[in-house]
Parts: C-alpha cells; sequence; structure tokens
C-alpha cells in the first residue's frame, strides 16, 4: 500500500477527473428540473434508527454494512448507506404527511462497508429522486421515463430495464408462504445466508448470488399469483402505460431490490458494459416507517450510481470531458510589470476570463514554458517598455501572432477571441 493511499474502498478524484463528475450533476439537474424536481441536500449521517426502521432491520445494508458510530452524547449515528430514508426523514419536517406531493432530488457520497470492486466502493456517489405524498401507476412510471431520459441525455445505449411487483405489504405474508414451501425443500443446497434468510427475509434469498442458489431460485414459483387483485391490476396499469411511453421493458420475477421497504413497482437497470456487476441504476415505490411517523410515508424514486455511470460511459468510448477553459498566461518582464500583471490579472478574471500570472522574478524562458504547460490560449507580456507606452502584447500561443492593444481593450478582445474559438468548435 502506498504510503498516503487513501482508505480501501474510497478514491481521490483529481482536477483532471472532476469535470466528468461535474458532467453526470449537471446532466442530472437540467433533466430531473423539466420534470418539476428541486435539490434537496440532508447531512451524511443521521441517526441508526432511521436506517433500522426505514430500510428494514434484516437487510444486507442494515445487518453488515453501516458505519455507526456513536458521538459524544452517546446518541448511535450511522453515515448513510442511500438517500432515501434520510430524503423521508427531512420530508417530515413539511407538509407531505397531508398528503401534499414532493418532487426532489439529491447527489451526493454514501456509505457502505461491503468488498470494493469495479464500480462499488465504500464509499460511492448516487444521484437520486424521490417523488413523496402520492400513489399512483403514473408516477411510477414517469420516474422510470425520467431515469432513461437522464441516461440517454449521457449518450448511454444499450441498457436493459428490468421490472416486477412487490405487491402490497398485506400480499407479503401468502406469498412468502409460496417460497417457504418451494425454499424449504433445498435448503440443504443453499449457501449459508439464504438458509438463515429463509427464516430472516425469505425475499433477500431471490436476490442471492450464489451459484448454486441461482439454479434453484430460477425454478421457483411465480409468487405473484398470491397478490391481490389490486396490486396485480396496479402492476398491470404500469405495464400498459410504460408501453404507450415506448419504454421497452422486461419482467424479472427474481427482481425484488435489496431493501425491504419496497411495494408495488420494483425496476432496474443493467447495462453489459459493466460485467458482471451489471446494475446500473434502480429504484422502486415504497412504504416507509419512521419513527416519528406512526403511518407510512408514501412515495417512489430511483437511484444511479455515479461510478457506474462512468463505467457505463467509459465501455462505450464516450467523451464527457467538458473542455477545459484554456487560461491566459501574464508574463511579467520586471518587478513594476509584475506588479501591473497582478491588477490586470483581477480586471481579467472579473471580466471571466481565466487568468494566471507569474507572482516570482522569473525569466521571461521560464514564464513561456510555464504557459505552455498550462496551455495557454494566449500569453500577455508586459515589461517596462510596454508600460511607458501604455500597451500590452497579446501573443496567440497556436499562431505566434501578436497583437499590441491597450490594457483597457484587452478584456473585450480577449472576449471576443475566445467566442469565435468556441463558435469555431461547434460548442
Amino acid at each position: 500500500m502506498a504510503k498516503f493511499s487513501p482508505p480501501p474502498g474510497t478514491a481521490d478524484i483529481f482536477p483532471e477527473e472532476t469535470p466528468r463528475w461535474r458532467y453526470l450533476e449537471n446532466a442530472a439537474r437540467q433533466i430531473f428540473t423539466l420534470y418539476g424536481y428541486g435539490e434537496l441536500r440532508t447531512p451524511i449521517f443521521e441517526y441508526t434508527e432511521v436506517f433500522q426502521r426505514g430500510i428494514g432491520t434484516e437487510t444486507e445494508v442494515v445487518r453488515k454494512e453501516m458505519y455507526t458510530f456513536e458521538d459524544r452524547g452517546g446518541r448511535s449515528l450511522t453515515l448513510r448507506p442511500e438517500g432515501t430514508a434520510g430524503v423521508m426523514r427531512a420530508l417530515l419536517n413539511t407538509d407531505v404527511m397531508n398528503g401534499n406531493e414532493k418532487r426532489v432530488f439529491y447527489i451526493g457520497p454514501m456509505f457502505r462497508g461491503e468488498r470494493p470492486a469495479a464500480g462499488r466502493r465504500r464509499q460511492f456517489h448516487q444521484i437520486g429522486v424521490e417523488n413523496v405524498g402520492r400513489t399512483a401507476p403514473g408516477l411510477d412510471v414517469e420516474n422510470i421515463v425520467m431515469q432513461m431520459h437522464f441516461l440517454e441525455e449521457l449518450g448511454i445505449s444499450g441498457t436493459k430495464l428490468l421490472i416486477n411487483t412487490r405487491g402490497l405489504i398485506s400480499d407479503r405474508a401468502p406469498a412468502e408462504a409460496v417460497l417457504r414451501e418451494y425454499f424449504g425443500r433445498y435448503v440443504e443446497d443453499m449457501c449459508d445466508d439464504c438458509r438463515q434468510r429463509l427464516e430472516a427475509n425469505i425475499w433477500r434469498i431471490l436476490d442471492c448470488k450464489n451459484a448454486a442458489c441461482r439454479e434453484i431460485i430460477l425454478n421457483a414459483p411465480d409468487y405473484s399469483k398470491a397478490f391481490s387483485r389490486e396490486s396485480l391490476t396496479y402492476f398491470d396499469e404500469v405495464r400498459t402505460l410504460l408501453g404507450q411511453c415506448n419504454i421497452d421493458f422486461q419482467v424479472d420475477k427474481q427482481l425484488v431490490r435489496g431493501l425491504d421497504y419496497y411495494v408495488h413497482t420494483v425496476w432496474e437497470v443493467i447495462h453489459p458494459g459493466l460485467g458482471a456487476q451489471n446494475s446500473l441504476a434502480g429504484g422502486g415505490r415504497y412504504e416507509l416507517y419512521l419513527p416519528e411517523t406512526g403511518k407510512p410515508v408514501n412515495g417512489v424514486g430511483f437511484a444511479v450510481g455515479m461510478e457506474r455511470l462512468l463505467l457505463a460511459q467509459e465501455a462505450l468510448q464516450i467523451s464527457t470531458l467538458m473542455p477545459a477553459v484554456a487560461p491566459v498566461y501574464l508574463i511579467s518582464l520586471g518587478d513594476k510589470a509584475r506588479g501591473f500583471n497582478l491588477q490586470l490579472a483581477c480586471r481579467l478574471r472579473r471580466a471571466g476570463i481565466a487568468t494566471l500570472v507569474e507572482v516570482e522574478n522569473k525569466s521571461v524562458k521560464a514564464q513561456m514554458r510555464a504557459a505552455n504547460r498550462a496551455e495557454a490560449e494566449f500569453s500577455v507580456i508586459c515589461g517596462d517598455a510596454e508600460m511607458e507606452q501604455g500597451i500590452v502584447v497579446c501573443k496567440c500561443m497556436a499562431t505566434g501572432n501578436q497583437l499590441e492593444l491597450s490594457a483597457d481593450e484587452l478584456p473585450d478582445y480577449l472576449i471576443q477571441k475566445k467566442s469565435q474559438v468556441r463558435t469555431t468548435n461547434g460548442d
């Protein structure tokens, strides 16, 4: 391990990489705003019970993966392993419990103590959406449409949308009886985790990736036949509306998602460019019980892993690097010129022009090398002779062409030239 490596499962994101991340964030803000959503920012840690009651104590996330600690007052706090529970806690401070719809999205880091792998870190980043306060098949479909719109905006093609229904909470017992009767016959052939899940949380068996378990799971009976007519009608309408919106999908009866709060529609978007762990994004409708409510909070939403989005774009050879802002480099010949250039740099930056200036006494040759390393579009040279004439020399680094301008003329000239470059490049 290198001396200054970050902890396992985390990563430093350097300035060369952050434009790709900003591209994802900006696209999310642009697309979600079109659907009436506003950004919500919540703390990165919550009271532990927010996740225990919201996500479910028998989920893998709560049982094995949360980073939990005590503060100085002895209160149990947890770094957020997902975004929904914290968003719901925040929205309880609004009128959402009176049936008023809230549309929010979030962007930020999450934390899970998983084994690090490609596209899966212990500190990872998600973009998520929550529509809270109403229940309707059309809202589920709108969320799916919005998610696919977002992926299309990022240029990510070749995805497959899988959908399923979890039914209502009241459907769980009869459906679980069907599954328990079937899996109980194969308990000796399943992994240790699934043996525990048979009694603790049988739905997690359907999500098991163990090869021996997968073979048993693929032959499991259709538990949805035990669902109520209300649940089946709801799912039928979701499928009909998706078809009307020209969204291709495949029903996957093994798809249950990893959290216990889901009801009715669940979905997942997979992409072949991610390898074995091919899940790109997912979501669903939920009923979330929090300590303060006494009744469930209804909502629908989805989350997209930013690291996975980047991997998918790389697999598709999509370049999303926003063009770097080529700076102007001010070159000083002497102490007086250096002081003048510091003032000039302030003027240029306030005019919206990225500007670098050498603040030490270095040779012209050294400053020109620095301008080249910075990939400056223009260098602006000023010395005693130029100051006496009230001019600066503006040099195009690509062509070597030079032009004498007054300091007052320089900002407008640079703005005009940079605008011409952007137009030529098609931006």
